[in-house]
């Protein structure tokens, strides 16, 4: 019987975990749906090594993260533009090849970007929980026990296709999502928005703050969501609400008038006014962006929010079709 293939972690981060594609179509029982912050990253990546889309891997958002292979195993380092070394050779971006036991691999601080995602031939085999491999950090469940890896933790691969001589070799892709991804000379990261449905409810001058001006990511800043600094936003009159629904991309303005926009582990439910809605196809982009960056906001029409998830969508499957070539 062949011995199962796995990592063992050398250099983590509490907020390193193992994540999927997530739990969609559980709000109705206060469960959210959580999964990686950069789901093309995750799914090209996945692609890269002829995974499931949603194969789990590892999100990686403190550095540096290194680990041991303990038998020969294919992988793939994709979203932020990290220094990844494997056994001290230096890899590009955006890159797939072949470890052989006993190797390390070293994904460093990002040059640019937040978060790397890392791959591996089979996916991370965890117990599913609710349907997906997914850790949710809040609720404490899915992934390795319900927390981040741990130095010294072992994660179980799946089972894997046969390793191809592109791989053997070593291979990259154009990180398109990552092209034209940080503004020239310093310009805020600009993020697409929705009215949301309190949006009417904050006066004009509100309204004209939300687009005009400059948000900076604050250190308050996780998978649950990002806590912007710019100026006081209020409604025009006091608001009584009741707890409603909500998801990764609601722009909540709590009492302090300082934004917070739900991310990834977004609470299901919650009493502030939304102002806003960060449409789908923008989130990876805001997931990249690290503490301190400036953001601008552009208010675009529903039918420009649905042209750019097809876009996307798009854009991956021509990669998909690319990467069948290999």
């Amino acid at each position: 019987m062949t011995e199962r293939r796995t990592i063992e972690i050398l250099s983590t981060g509490a907020l390193n975990s193992v994540q999927d594609h997530g739990r969609p179509g559980h709000l109705d029982a206060g469960i959210g749906r959580g999964g990686t912050m950069d789901r093309p990253a995750l799914t090209i990546a996945n692609r890269m090594l002829g995974n499931a889309d949603d194969a789990a891997g590892i999100e990686i958002a403190l550095f540096p993260f290194r680990i041991r292979f303990r038998a020969r195993t294919a992988f793939a380092v994709t979203g932020a533009d990290c220094e990844v070394k494997l056994a001290g050779r230096a890899l590009p971006s955006w890159w797939a090849a072949v470890a052989e036991a006993g190797e390390t691999l070293t994904i460093d601080i990002p040059r640019r970007g937040a978060r790397a995602l890392l791959a591996l031939a089979g996916g991370i085999d965890v117990p599913k929980v609710i349907g997906a491999r997914a850790t949710d950090l809040k609720s404490r469940f899915g992934g390795l026990d319900g927390r981040g890896l741990l130095r010294g933790d072992t994660l179980p691969l799946g089972e894997a296709l046969p390793v191809s001589r592109a791989l053997t070799q070593g291979f990259g892709v154009d990180p398109v999502p990552l092209r034209g991804f940080w503004p020239a000379n310093g310009a805020p990261l600009r993020l697409r928005v929705l009215p949301a449905a309190e949006y009417e409810a904050f006066g004009p001058a509100e309204r004209q703050a939300l687009v005009e001006a400059d948000w900076t990511v604050t250190g308050n800043a996780n998978r649950m969501g990002y806590r912007l600094a710019g100026p006081e936003l209020k409604p025009a009159r006091p608001l009584e609400l009741f707890s409603h629904g909500i998801m990764p991309g609601v722009v909540q303005v709590p009492p302090g008038g300082q934004p917070i926009i739900q991310l990834a582990e977004a609470n299901t439910c919650g009493g502030y006014p939304k102002i806003a809605t960060i449409i789908e196809a923008d989130l990876w982009r805001l997931a990249q962006a690290p503490v301190g960056t400036r953001l601008r906001f552009e208010v675009v029409a529903r039918d420009t929010a649905i042209a750019a998830l097809k876009a996307e969508r798009d854009g991956l499957d021509r990669i998909g079709r690319a990467l069948k070539l290999i």
